[in-house]
């Protein structure tokens, strides 16, 4: 089991990958937005960062790169719908685990979950 943090502003997308995640095993904290983000991560240690890449206050790459640098052990996966988002995350390869493209499956998203917590 794996302490994940997931940071995503779709009030619906959150509920069903915390939700999804916690059927899986895993211990689930799941914030609206960056700030939140950053917040939670002052408080407590994550085994895995999974984050939307587009949201409002702090984004998802501000939130990877200051993340990484306050946990370098902690994986970090991301989201987006956004094939020019995909792109600037890829330029935080040796930061980031993968990007994942919605729409996905809760499958899809458990399995990028997984590789990323083992890889």
């Amino acid at each position: 089991m794996a302490k994940i943090l997931v940071a995503e502003d779709e009030h619906s997308v959150r509920d069903l990958l915390a939700l999804s995640l916690r059927s899986r095993g895993h211990d689930v904290q799941a914030v609206a937005d960056g700030s939140q983000a950053l917040s939670a991560l002052q408080q407590d240690r994550f085994d895995l960062l999974l984050t939307d890449i587009v949201m409002p206050i702090v984004d998802g790459i501000a939130l990877s790169l200051k993340a990484s640098r306050q946990d370098p052990e902690m994986r970090i996966l991301m989201m987006t719908g956004y094939a020019a988002e995909r792109q600037r995350a890829h330029n935080l390869d040796e930061l980031i685990h993968d990007v994942v493209l919605k729409p996905f499956t809760m499958e899809e998203i458990g399995n990028a979950v997984e590789s990323a917590l083992t890889g």
